[in-house]
């Protein structure tokens, strides 16, 4: 059946219709599972010469595009620069009328410091005139004479002795002050040595008095035992120093350890010393006569302020080379290091900066430094860092991690001098007659540990120290003891210390009897996080600088500062020393002895992240803005950190109100030291620029940028303002460096 069907006719035949019908289809079919038609050669060519074309139309589009952005964008250069030089011109043509007006105002700074040299000079004559008794600490005759007849009074009852105390000390501060504020034209090497030295005799002879007062009460320990233990137990104190007095009368194991209930300072003795024939004595002095003179002798940046008519010659390009004597003769020479020995060893050497007081050359290298330096002194302390001599013995590295460099740390509350002493022989009592030994030695030190026993290990000694309520200590205060020998504070020989924030107090143990202080990093409130000075009156304006830990607020008004408040916390502290009138030299010293430090010292850029700037930028905008401090307020930018080392920004504003400034009325300007200009930015701005803002020119100093946009009435404020409130805001300003430490 299925070979006639495949053989059939009709079969056939379809077969033949089908092979037929595929033989024709076929090559479509093929066609289309081979994709995109074949393309001819000349086909190709066509369309690559049209792509060519496109790309080429494309590129040609896109380079006229970019030549005519940049003819725009050097069309804008052009026009920038022309009003750039236009504004330079007019800048240039002006500038010594400017810098003649300048001058003017600054005849303010040398009327002030002739004020001060009539001051002193009319405070020593007032001193002649009132024949207190009181010796003049400048004439050597006169100090002399006060310290022969001191060592030479007998009486060395306490109490006495503590109010001679305090004349002596009001010496010292007399002489300390006259180191610090006076010229170095005003005062010769002979006299800085001559005080100097005074300094120390008066300091040493305090203490001796101190020790033979102290020598003074123990004889007469049994007659004022306590009642409880047996042993004499005493605490005496005024406003500079305190003595706590405890001797071992009953010489008794269980009384080995005793608290000062007045003063909450404490000791735990060792039994060998408990039983022993001793005295303890913890005499806190709430200054500091140990640490090196220097230290307390470091003075506050100086400016020399010169005449304007040099910078206007220096513009001309007509300023000589200085004189080789004019050189030196703005320089104050190098003190010398004069040794002295003195019976307890708690000084050996005079040793002052000397160039602390000194407008030190700018050492820089190029052409436009050395102009620099030609018409501006620039302070030792605000010179670049890298510039200061490398030879210098306070930049010496100090290899002994135990000794403590006063250039970062320093004490602060005091120090605490803590002695064990031999009980002297006690008053005897017969009948109306009172008796005593006199030992020739006077007060003694008793040996611990004991020089025999040196190989061998003693207990050690345990103090508890109360902390001062008057001193901020914002870290856990650093431990050290002095080192008589090397003239240097020591953390070694302290152990197991403990610091009770809550308590206020701090716990620790030594191998021997030191004289202690608590020492706190002098820049701990450095960088500051920001700072505002605004007018509030006529001659009257507000300091605020907000530091790390604190924020502090200083009134100015006339010749005079007031430390208004100092807020931690938002809490109010240092009640004692807020609200009394004193020089700007005498709240640095305040403010730095409480432990809240925010004058930068000469090394203090080796400790503290500084924004560097060149130092005639940053002198000379302390210098102009203190002179339109009385009707225009300044404020930290955080644009001064984008601006470079050549420039200082800064946000002002007119203010004749004494509220505060609002967010809105804050401008931003640039000055060098030579030019002021006007920032287009704002404080929010997403980037800086020192594009101009439209409408304003370039002035040679701020003061006249100031006056393009100032009120006839803030004018006239700062041409009637007093010399002596544009000095203290100069000083204060100088003192706290805020365009450089901020």
């Amino acid at each position: 059946m299925l070979e006639w069907v495949i053989g059939h006719p009709e079969v056939t035949k379809i077969r033949m219709a089908i092979l037929s019908r595929c033989t024709e289809k076929g090559p479509k079919k093929k066609k289309k599972s081979g994709g995109k038609k074949k393309v001819s050669k000349a086909e190709r060519l066509r369309l690559q010469k049209e792509e060519e074309e496109r790309r080429l139309k494309e590129e040609e589009e896109a380079r006229l595009q970019a030549q005519q952005e940049e003819a725009a964008r050097l069309e804008k250069e052009r026009i920038e620069q022309e009003q750039m030089e236009k504004l330079e011109a007019k800048d240039q043509e002006r500038r010594e009328s400017e810098l003649a007006e300048l001058h003017s105002l600054e005849q303010k700074f040398l009327a002030a410091q002739q004020w001060k040299t009539d001051y002193r000079a009319h405070a020593k004559w007032e001193h002649y005139l009132s024949c207190d008794g009181s010796p003049d600490p400048t004439v050597l005759q006169e100090i002399n004479a006060f310290m022969s007849l001191w060592r030479e009074d007998q009486n060395e009852d306490i109490q006495l002795v503590m109010e001679k105390g305090e004349q002596v000390l009001n010496l010292i501060q007399k002489l300390q002050f006259l180191l610090l504020d006076t010229p170095p034209n005003e005062i010769t090497e002979k006299e800085t040595v001559q005080y100097q030295e005074s300094i120390l005799e008066l300091q040493n002879l305090l203490h001796q008095k101190y020790n033979g007062a102290t020598e003074h009460m123990l004889k007469a320990a049994n007659m004022h035992e306590d009642s409880d233990t047996g042993n004499m137990q005493a605490v005496i104190k005024d406003k500079n120093v305190t003595f706590c007095i405890w001797a071992n009368l009953k010489k008794k194991v269980r009384f080995k350890n005793h608290m000062f209930c007045d003063t909450q300072h404490g000791f735990d003795l060792p039994k060998s010393l408990a039983v022993s024939s001793v005295a303890v004595r913890i005499l806190h002095t709430h200054y500091d006569h140990v640490s090196p003179l220097w230290l307390h002798c470091q003075s506050v940046p100086r400016f020399e302020v010169l005449d304007s008519k040099e910078l206007t010659q220096h513009s001309k390009g007509s300023v000589e080379e200085p004189e080789e004597e004019e050189k030196k003769a703005g320089e104050e020479p190098d003190m010398p290091a004069e040794e002295e020995t003195c019976s307890d060893g708690r000084k050996s050497a005079i040793s002052v900066k000397g160039n602390s007081n000194s407008i030190a050359d700018i050492n820089e290298t190029g052409e436009e430094t050395e102009k620099k330096s030609e018409i501006l002194d620039i302070p030792s302390q605000v010179q670049d860092p890298l510039m200061q001599k490398e030879t210098n013995e306070k930049e010496e590295a100090i290899t002994d991690e135990n000794i403590v460099d006063l250039q970062q740390f320093v004490p602060v509350g005091g120090v605490y001098h803590i002695d064990v002493l031999q009980l002297p022989p006690q008053v005897k009592q017969i009948k109306d007659w009172s008796m005593v030994e006199v030992l020739d030695g006077g007060l003694e030190a008793y040996p611990y540990p004991p020089e025999e026993a040196e190989d061998a290990t003693c207990p050690p000694v345990r103090i508890t120290l109360r902390l001062s309520d008057n001193v901020m200590y914002f870290e856990d205060p650093v431990i050290a003891r002095w080192d008589p020998a090397g003239q240097q504070w020591r953390t070694d020989g302290i152990s197991n210390i403990t610091y009770e924030t809550q308590e206020g107090s701090i716990t620790f143990e030594m191998g021997a009897f030191y004289t202690i202080a608590l020492l706190q990093d002098a820049h701990l409130n450095m960088p500051y996080q920001a700072w505002e000075l605004r007018p509030t009156g006529m001659d009257e304006a507000l300091l605020t600088v907000t530091a790390v830990f604190a924020t502090i607020q200083i009134q100015i008004k006339g010749n005079r500062c007031m430390l208004s408040s100092v807020a931690v916390e938002e809490k109010d502290v240092l009640s004692h020393v807020t609200g009394k009138w004193i020089s700007p030299l005498d709240l640095r010293a305040v403010l730095k002895k409480a432990g809240v430090n925010i004058f930068p010292g000469e090394y203090s850029h080796k400790y503290v992240s500084v924004n560097k700037k060149a130092p005639l930028a940053e002198v000379r905008a302390y210098q102009q803005m203190a002179l339109v401090a009385s009707a225009f307020a300044f404020a930290w930018s955080k644009w001064n950190l984008e601006a470079g080392q050549e420039q200082v920004v800064f946000k002002v504003s007119e203010h004749l109100k004494a509220d505060s400034v609002r967010g809105k009325d804050w401008s931003l300007y640039m000055f060098n030291g030579q030019k002021a200009q006007k920032l287009k930015i704002t404080e929010t701005s997403e980037a800086f620029s020192e594009e101009l803002e439209e409408g304003s020119e370039f002035h040679s100093t701020l003061y006249h940028m100031l006056k393009d946009f100032a009120s006839k009435e803030a004018i006239d404020k700062v041409e009637t303002a007093s010399f002596l409130f544009i000095d203290v805001v100069y000083q204060l300003l100088l003192a706290t460096r805020v365009l450089t430490y901020s």
